[in-house]
């Protein structure tokens, strides 16, 4: 049986930033760690980061030089998957391809004791598959952290089918050990935030494939609350990201909400890295600066899509992103993939911004009345189709006069 005391040592794959983060949770608050990466340049490069990272804290005093130093010697590196042999825990944090994380959960099942518990950074993959590689279903599962992992409190535990409970329990403990808000989530794609996020970006599209501009959509989200609207989140994340998975797929041009994604990165504009995506920036800054030129190509794009331009407001826009959220929130409760509507919060105000004062986006449903909700989604079903098919859940609370949130 695992438990929160049998964690002790910590292993990490993958020295991009993602494993930095990590790494730092972990050695922050006392646990030794042995960082692993196939190429050395790299975990040297990360150990070189952290240093820098605990610079700043000291200019800033947060804390002193020897706790800096403390720190980073708690950090080992290697390349070896023989030196994760005594790990208690083991969190792999490389690029999201499955056929990789099946390859290194493989190696490390062969490698790392039989007890040990072995942990997926995955932000959607299925945790199932991916304990299908090894011997010991029941002691993998998903540890979502978000970026920068050092920094963004919240913490997706993912259960898989064969998960132990015991396993869940200890680390949800390991999650609140280093400070994180830990979330139990349940195995579907995309987890309980990730999986959110598709459907209301998808409407951050598709309101500017009808007539907004990115620009428009970002300050209406920001005046409802949001800490960043999707257009800025694209660009800080990378636009190239979703174009380079969907080229890799072989799916090319895809649908045309990600029409003008396309565009920008056949123009080399990537976001923020590359100092130009859906906004410019100035070098060295991270300021968004509106780009009127986007808002051109976003005419453009919809045109050549054959939609007919008009004017949306920015109620409309605000209106359909979190009514987007909330629905599916509401069926990701039907399916039992989140334990509560608090825990939908939770992920939304600790890992996306969503604003405080709201209490998150079911609790913000709540607030206005189920009833208003469900009527408001039924029109925009009669209008629009499918995809604001109201979830089971909501339906029946708002015929009952209930709420979502229990308390």
């Amino acid at each position: 049986m695992a438990s929160f005391e049998s964690i002790r040592k910590v292993g990490v794959i993958g020295a991009g930033t993602m494993g930095r983060g990590i790494v730092m949770n972990f050695i922050n608050v006392g646990y030794p760690v042995v960082w692993l990466d196939v190429n050395a340049e790299m975990l040297e490069k990360g150990v070189e980061e952290i240093r820098n990272v605990y610079k700043r804290s000291v200019a800033q005093q947060r804390f002193d030089e020897a706790e800096a130093e403390a720190r980073v010697a708690r950090l080992s590196t290697t390349q070896n998957y023989a030196d994760l042999a005594d790990m208690d825990l083991v969190i792999e944090a490389v690029y999201e391809n499955m056929d990789l994380k099946k390859k290194i959960f493989a190696e490390l099942d062969a490698a790392v004791k039989p007890e040990a518990i072995l942990a997926s950074n995955t932000s959607y993959l299925d945790i199932d598959e991916i304990a299908s590689a090894t011997k010991r279903p029941a002691q993998v599962l998903g540890l979502h952290f978000f970026s920068p992992a050092h920094i963004m409190k919240l913490l997706e535990v993912v259960r898989g089918k064969a998960t132990d409970p015991s396993v869940l329990e200890a680390c949800l403990a390991v999650g609140q050990k280093i400070k994180k808000e830990a979330v139990l989530a349940g195995n579907c794609h995309g987890f309980i935030g990730n999986r959110m996020l598709e459907k209301y970006s998808r409407q951050s599209r598709e309101v500017v494939l009808e007539g907004a501009t990115p620009w428009q959509v970002d300050q209406a989200l920001q005046g409802f609350g949001m800490a960043m609207g999707p257009y800025r989140m694209y660009d800080v994340v990378g636009v190239d990201l979703g174009w380079r998975s969907r080229q890799l797929a072989g799916i090319g041009r895809g649908e045309p909400i990600v029409w003008l994604d396309n565009k920008l990165c056949e123009m080399g504009r990537f976001g923020q890295k590359s100092g130009h995506g859906f906004y410019q920036y100035e070098p060295g800054s991270r300021q968004a600066i509106h780009d009127p030129e986007t808002d051109l190509m976003a005419r453009e794009v919809a045109e050549e899509a054959g939609y007919t331009p008009r004017e949306v407001g920015d109620e409309e826009i605000v209106r359909r992103c979190i009514l987007a959220l909330v629905n599916e929130g509401a069926r990701i409760l039907d399916e039992g993939f989140a334990e509560s509507a608090e825990d939908i919060d939770r992920v939304y105000l600790f890992g996306y911004g969503f604003p405080a004062e709201r209490g998150g986006p079911m609790a913000y449903a709540d607030s206005l009345g189920l009833d208003v909700v469900l009527k408001e989604i039924r029109e925009l079903e009669a209008a629009q189709g499918e995809f604001w098919k109201p979830a089971a859940g909501l339906v029946k609370l708002a015929e009952q006069g209930g709420k979502f949130r229990k308390a």
